[in-house]
Parts: structure tokens; sequence; C-alpha cells
């Protein structure tokens, strides 16, 4: 890791991840809160969340074209650029009581809007400034600050809301208040944070890829689409590990993002903070996870993609788990455990697929994986918005026992016993 980190390009990379994600963990605990305070509706927090989904899950595919045609360092700029002034006009509303459902319907669509762009440019700049070589400890270290801004993130946002609870926004009727000024302070710092991620992401220099300037000048963004599209259709390990993704969100986060802050807000006596402790605990696990897989013994060829699938069925167990919990800290643990699994898997298979990937096909090949972990999203927090008035831990058990069969029937297909001896895919156009 240490000749890693001397590279200058790959430490504001880290900068910039870690600001950008805290960022996005501040949001992601103030909005559904704000919902829940403005409506006590989790179908509506369900849905606010949901409508960011459909923007993210429609363009980003045309995000990760745009990432192999243009430069990922721009597209992650611009992003941010948007999703800042998402929280200034956040914080601006809150803190005037100007603050509607209206509103952040348009908001959260916009910020989701956003999200499409910088994913996949996220993604496919690390292998443009570190070598193949070292790409398992640069997904390590790059992923591994952000999940450390996930583990601080929600459990500080969570605690400025609670300390400021009791402080209502000017205009607002005190009933409603309740809550908003702590909310108003969260956005801010959102704010902030994708500022600072903006001035890293400027510094970064690297060699434009050829690929993009001379071989495909006046290729369409439909024609890279078809040609990532075949690529990915072709290998039927990369079909099933869309499939894997796709089954794994859709049933991991609607219950852990809608259901989270529902058990805080009706069950758990911390409240908001409740909520954040939890959050942080999957964020904190995803990191040890993520560090483990930088600095553990690589995994052998013949084993890598059963234990891998192994360790994301145990995601399956933690959600059955939460469902009988009642004790804020127990739930957190639980999660963390999940987060550890999962961080550990997610450097794995990113790190395989920027290796074995073409790079003039990463930035598709990235997004398609994007979208197949994203697209059902909002699908499955609408759905979970509503599922849980009927059952909270019927919620979580149910998504828990379908997680588990579905992973366990995949990790025997030959093409996932058999991903680690895959050989690299050679780049033609190089």
């Amino acid at each position: 890791m240490k000749v890693v980190l001397k590279n200058p390009n790959l430490r504001l990379l880290w900068i910039g991840e870690g600001f950008s994600v805290l960022g996005s963990q501040f949001y992601m605990i103030a909005l559904p809160w704000l919902v829940l305070q403005l409506t006590g509706d989790p179908f509506q927090m369900g849905s606010v969340l949901a409508l960011a989904g459909i923007p993210r899950a429609l363009f980003m595919l045309i995000g990760g074209a745009l990432t192999d045609r243009f430069s990922p360092k721009t597209l992650m700029i611009c992003s941010n650029l948007v999703r800042m002034s998402v929280g200034i006009c956040l914080t601006v509303l809150v803190l005037n009581g100007w603050v509607s459902i209206i509103f952040l319907y348009l908001l959260s669509l916009t910020f989701g809007l956003a999200d499409a762009f910088l994913y996949p440019a996220q993604s496919a700049i690390l292998p443009r400034i570190v070598e193949s070589e070292h790409l398992l400890a640069g997904n390590s270290i790059v992923q591994g600050t952000a999940q450390l801004s996930i583990a601080a993130g929600p459990a500080l946002a969570g605690t400025i809301i609670a300390i400021f609870s009791s402080s209502p926004a000017s205009g607002v009727d005190t009933k409603e208040a309740m809550d908003l000024f702590g909310i108003s302070i969260a956005f801010s710092v959102n704010a902030l944070s994708f500022f600072l991620s903006i001035l890293a992401f400027a510094f970064i220099r690297y060699k434009t890829d050829k690929v993009d300037k001379k071989d495909e000048p006046t290729a369409s963004v439909t024609s890279l689409l078809k040609e990532g599209m075949a690529y990915v259709i072709s290998d039927k390990t990369l079909v099933y590990l869309l499939l894997v993704a796709a089954v794994s969100h859709f049933l991991v986060e609607g219950p852990l993002f809608i259901g989270i802050p529902v058990l805080a807000h009706t069950k758990f006596t911390e409240g908001a903070a409740a909520f954040g402790i939890i959050m942080s605990g999957l964020g904190a696990g995803m990191l040890i996870g993520i560090i483990g897989a930088g600095t553990l013994p690589k995994l052998k060829p013949e084993r890598m993609g059963q234990t891998l699938m192994i360790l994301l069925s145990l995601s399956g167990f933690g959600l059955m788990t939460v469902g009988f919990m009642s004790n804020t800290y127990m739930t957190a643990f639980v999660v963390m455990l999940m987060g550890i699994a999962q961080g550990y898997v997610i450097v794995q298979f990113s790190t395989w697929m920027q290796i074995r990937t073409p790079q003039h096909l990463l930035g598709r090949v990235l997004s398609m994986m994007m979208f197949a972990s994203v697209g059902l999203v909002p699908i499955s927090q609408a759905l979970c918005g509503a599922l849980i008035k009927l059952s909270i831990p019927g919620l979580f058990i149910g998504a828990g026992i379908i997680l588990t069969i579905i992973n366990m029937i995949v990790t025997f297909r030959p093409e996932i016993k058999n991903m680690g001896l895959v050989v690299k895919n050679s780049d033609k156009k190089n």
C-alpha cells in the first residue's frame, strides 16, 4: 500500500472520495428524517428516496458511455457541483420554513440524476491512474476511506440532528419544526463536503485515453451502449454477477434504508441518533471488509467465486436477525457484520472486473454492474415503504430468506466457481 500512496493522483482521488461520500451520508440521513418529520409516513419517505433512484437507473448506462468517451474527472466534478447545489437549496428551504414534499421530490430527482453520471466515472478513473498490479490495494484505499466516511457520517449527522432537535426553523409551526434546525445544519455540511471534493478532483492529472479521442471520435452514445451490452451478454460470468448484484441490492437496500429509519422512529429510544448509529455500523463493517480485502492474502483462484458468494449470503442471515432486534447497539452490530462481508466482496469483484475488462469498455461495463445494483432499488424502496406497514419483522425476515436462497443457488454455478481462473481479456484497441 505504501507504493500506491506515493501516487499523487491516487491521494487526490482518496481525499475527494472521502469528502464526496461524507456529503452523501449526511444527505442520506437528513433527507429521510426530514420526510418523516414532515409527514410521519414511511411510504412517502420511501417514494422520495425511490424518486432519486429513477434517473440514477435510467441515465447510469449513458453515464458509463460518456465516461468512456470523455473525461471521468470532468463528469465527477460536474456531478458534485449539482449535488452541492441540491444541498445548498435544501439548507435554505429548511432554514426559512419553505420546505414542502413537492420540493423534496424535485430535489431528490435532481440528486439522483447527478449520481447517474458520478458513479461510473468514479469506478472508471482508478485504472487510469493506478497500475493494474496495484489495483486491489488502490481499491482498498479509496473505497476504505469512502467507507470511513460512511461509518462516521451517519452517526455524526444523526447526532447533529438530535442535538439541535429543540431549535425550530424560523417561520415553521413548532410541531413541524422538530429536528428541522439540526437537519438544516446536516444539509449545509453535505454541501460543504461536495465543495471540498470538487477541489480535490480538480487537481487530478492523467493521460487522456487515446481510444476515446482517436479510434472512436464519431461513435454515438447508442453504438457505444450496444458494444458494451454485447460484451457483457457474451460473458456468462458477468451475467451471473449482474443477477447477484440486482437481487442483493433489491433485497438489502430497501429493508435497510426504509426499515432502519422506521425502527429508529417507532421502536428505538435514541430516535435520529439510533438511525445514524446503525447506519454507521454498516459503514464501519464495510470499512473493515474493504481493508481486509486489501491486506489479507489473496484468495486462491479456484476458490474465489464460491468464497465471495458464501460471504455475500451472510447478508441474508443478517437481515433475518435484524427483524427480531429491539436494541440499537445490537442492531448496529449485526448490520456491521453484514457490512464486513459486503465490503470484502465489493472490492474483490470490482478489482476482478477492472483487471479483466478492456479499458475502452470499462466505463460501460462498470455502469451496467451499477445499473444492476441500483436499477431496482427505487422499486424496492417504494415496495418496502408499503410492506413495512404490515409487519416490520416480516419485511426483514422475508427479504433475508429470499436473498440467502438465490445467492446459494448461484454459488454452485460453474461460471461462478471458475471465475477466479478466467484469464484477463486483452484490449484489442491497445
